[in-house]
């Protein structure tokens, strides 16, 4: 299985980018899918995530937006309001399982499936 995320980018503050990822198996439509960021000397941080509901990191929360396609093999983050602390690689994490949890979204150790990552840079 694979995820393969693509869209990011060179943006300025205020810009909107979206990135999105998209599995190769069928076997995520059930499941639950999501996105980290990594920034430079900082450790991997949740941003968004859903299944059972759609769950937001508080420093994102309001600006980004989280969705699927109806297949719901492909994820997609909507970001708007971008600011230079946005910058990192983005990260698309996916599992199996719809989390029933609320923790477990949040938590890195709980999705199976990692994607490349895909490098958003916002400057001011």
């Amino acid at each position: 299985v694979q995820l393969q995320a693509s869209g990011g980018g060179s943006v300025q503050t205020g810009d909107s980018l979206r990135v999105s990822c998209t599995a190769s198996s069928h076997s995520f439509k059930r499941g639950t899918m999501g996105w980290f960021r990594q920034a430079p000397g900082k450790e991997r941080e949740f941003v968004a995530a859903g299944c059972r509901g759609d769950y937001y990191g508080d420093s994102v929360k309001g600006r980004f937006a989280i969705s699927r396609d109806n297949a719901r093999t492909t994820v997609y983050l909507q970001m708007n309001s971008l600011k230079p602390e946005d910058t990192a690689v983005y990260y698309c994490a996916a599992d199996d399982r719809c989390f029933s949890t609320r923790s477990y979204y949040f938590q890195r150790s709980q999705y199976y499936y990692w994607g490349q990552g895909t490098q958003v840079t916002v400057s001011s």
